[in-house]
């Protein structure tokens, strides 16, 4: 994470590129859509993971893979039938449409796996602190909230393995032990609570007006990033229509023309992290080498 270039930019610039990337990933089903966003997410999320994110995107795949052959058991529509499921049409435009609702969700997944390691909750912070600095402070709370459940979890579900509790017994005593380590865990969650309320109010929390301190400054390539980024997005939106419709009937816009140019934009746009990170590891490469 301190190699990658984008994640070094103003919060301001990581939080409009995530918002415009994941929005676009949930509305756009256009297939070339689709496949240029996974290819573009995989590229920046292997790069900031390494060799990790391989089993990221390994544990993304099953989750789409039933989106993608589900579909067409509840979704009969369409002309072309490959075979009968019980006694249902198995239609190859709803696998299509499963298709692209799959690549859809996988796309989310690994923006938002993207989003996560760049946009910390101290960037998030010092971005929103400000403007709603109660809605800031909860979100950052929540957000904090859950891995450290899960590790907390992890750690009671340990310690009691290693006195001999949970690792054997019939499918009562199990459950038992489950609700015991529940309760534990609950427990520590409430004093945690009751401990974070306590700081804050002997911080003067609430009492007050407060003050800010920003530790981020907008450099001139971050204000040529907050530039070009709308830009791109508006040109791949405004240029060429994305229309997608798998059934009844398929009916999806010819890349071609401005349709083809709005697509290259959109894909300028999703390559702007990758291409920052690549730029900064030649650069230091080139540096290193004496060149």
């Amino acid at each position: 994470m301190e190699t990658d270039a984008f994640s070094k930019r103003h919060p301001a610039v990581n939080f409009l590129f995530f918002l415009g990337a994941i929005g676009c990933a949930v509305v756009i089903q256009h297939p070339a859509y689709v496949g240029l966003g996974i290819v573009c997410g995989c590229a920046y999320y292997l790069l900031l993971h390494g060799r990790k994110g391989l089993w990221g995107i390994a544990g993304m795949l099953p989750i789409c893979l039933i989106l993608i052959f589900l579909n067409p058991l509840f979704n009969t529509y369409g002309e072309h039938v490959l075979l009968t499921c019980f006694g249902r049409p198995y239609t190859l435009e709803a696998l299509l449409y499963g298709l692209a609702i799959g690549g859809v969700f996988l796309q989310m997944l690994l923006w938002f796996g993207c989003y996560n390691a760049v946009l910390t909750s101290d960037k998030f912070t010092s971005l929103f602190g400000n403007l709603i600095p109660s809605l800031s402070l909860l979100l950052v709370m929540v957000l904090r909230m859950i891995p450290n459940l899960l590790r907390k979890a992890d750690q009671i579900l340990g310690a009691r393995r290693s006195i001999g509790r949970g690792t054997n017994g019939d499918t009562k005593e199990k459950l038992k032990d489950g609700f015991a380590a529940l309760g534990a865990l609950t427990s520590w969650a409430l004093e945690g609570s009751v401990a974070a309320a306590d700081s804050m109010r002997s911080r003067g929390y609430g009492t007050g007006k407060r003050s800010s301190f920003m530790i981020y400054r907008l450099t001139g390539e971050d204000r040529v990033l907050l530039i070009l980024l709308p830009v791109l997005l508006l040109l791949a939106l405004l240029l060429g229509t994305r229309k997608a419709e798998f059934t009844p009937v398929m009916d999806i816009a010819p890349l071609r023309g401005r349709n083809l140019l709005a697509l290259a934009f959109y894909g300028a746009y999703l390559l702007i992290p990758t291409v920052l990170h690549i730029k900064e590891a030649l650069q230091r490469h080139i540096s290193r080498s004496g060149i």
